[in-house]
């Protein structure tokens, strides 16, 4: 991995807009403004091919297309193939649905007992406080609302929502989502998380973003300062690629550290992307780099039109086979599939375990050497404890 995953490697600066004033980049609002969000702002850089152009003409009706300034750097504009531009630039296989796929693929909304408000767990809920990101995600699992291309109309409602919360003891845990809850106004992130954080029975906040990956810019001392009184706030950030580990996501994930809050990473296992152990291995040793504990690879969502993204799910045990024993245990995500219509995480592993007998567990490692373990009132046989060579 060294010296490549060093972040004396990673990308950093304006790019294409070397021109415009440090001030300006540096400014979130500035990056919002600047986002690339048509045909014509997009081929000014980009020479798309007939499937890009085919997605791009149609993101109106399905999710509409923003790229950050600073997002858009990371975009090797000669290569079709590039993780960073399948990402983020609309393709034609958006506009295909297979009959497995659904609008709603992980079912929440069955279980929302009132506008915006998941409530599939026992002791949790999801808050839905914003459609708006800085930037879309082509395979999103809220494309039905994200972005309002399909109509849905959402319109978050605050009070209803922490209403709920307040009456409902066995709710302990409350995850802010969206759309990106980092593009809400400091005031209004302020009051959402005092809020919240006077309800007794409210132990755990935490925040979903991709705004630190897309809009670095956004996480300013002043909303550190919020995080920091309200704390502590949880918050799980969303990188797929390596390339995406820029400098200015670190120095914001060093700011957030600072702050009280702990970071978290989810990926979305997505072919051509991240679908191989090298690629991984080099994402998961940046992100502890910056503070980032790698927590979940998901499995692709059955979104419509995603079948281009998705991957067998074999191929994601085989990544957490390659990361588990061959790298640091704070390394290995959880490999999850978000069961289709409101299931919940389901954890997918290699299998470890070989067998149960009625004297012992028998195991199998990272390397494929066998050990026993006894149960407890087993007699143990002489050699029943420890290796038993290869399978």
């Amino acid at each position: 991995m060294y010296p490549n995953d060093n972040p004396l490697q990673w990308h950093g600066g304006q790019g294409l807009w070397a021109d415009v004033p440090a001030a300006q980049w540096n400014d979130w609002r500035w990056q919002l403004q600047n986002r690339i969000l048509t045909i014509e702002q997009i081929e000014k850089y980009i020479e798309l091919t007939p499937e890009e152009r085919a997605g791009c003409e149609h993101a109106k009706d399905k999710l509409a297309m923003a790229i950050t300034p600073h997002f858009f750097n990371l975009i090797d504009r000669n290569d079709p193939a590039c993780p960073i531009r399948l990402q983020v630039i609309p393709r034609g296989g958006e506009l295909e649905t297979a009959p497995e796929e659904r609008l709603d693929p992980v079912g929440e909304e069955e279980t929302m007992p009132v506008p915006g408000l998941v409530h599939r767990y026992p002791d949790r809920v999801l808050f839905l406080v914003t459609d708006r990101c800085a930037a879309y995600c082509r395979y999103c699992t809220r494309s039905r609302l994200v972005s309002n291309a399909q109509n849905y109309d959402f319109h978050p409602e605050f009070e209803s929502g922490l209403k709920y919360i307040e009456a409902h003891p066995e709710v302990r845990d409350v995850l802010l989502s969206g759309g990106d809850p980092l593009l809400l106004a400091d005031n209004k992130l302020d009051y959402l998380l005092g809020r919240l954080r006077a309800i007794p029975h409210v132990e755990f906040i935490r925040i979903g973003s991709r705004i630190p990956i897309f809009l670095p810019q956004r996480i300013t001392p002043a909303l550190c300062e919020i995080f920091k009184k309200h704390g502590p706030i949880w918050m799980s950030i969303h990188v797929n690629h390596p390339r995406e580990c820029t400098v200015e996501l670190k120095e914001a994930c060093d700011r957030l550290a600072y702050a009280g809050v702990p970071l978290g990473n989810q990926s979305v296992l997505l072919r051509g992307v991240n679908d191989d152990a090298e690629t991984m291995k080099h994402l998961v040793h940046r992100l502890l780099q910056m503070r980032v504990r790698p927590y979940y690879l998901y499995q692709c969502d059955l979104i419509t039109g995603s079948a281009h993204f998705r991957t067998d799910p074999r191929k994601g045990i085989e990544i957490i086979r390659a990361l588990r024993g061959h790298t640091t245990g704070y390394a290995v995500p959880q490999f999850v599939i978000d069961a289709p219509g409101g299931g919940g995480k389901v954890p997918l592993n290699p299998n470890y375990v070989k067998e149960f007998t009625d004297e012992e567990v028998v195991l199998r490692n990272f390397a494929g050497d066998i050990y026993h373990y006894p149960l407890p009132g087993a007699t143990v046989a002489a050699g029943m404890c420890g290796a038993g060579g290869k399978d």
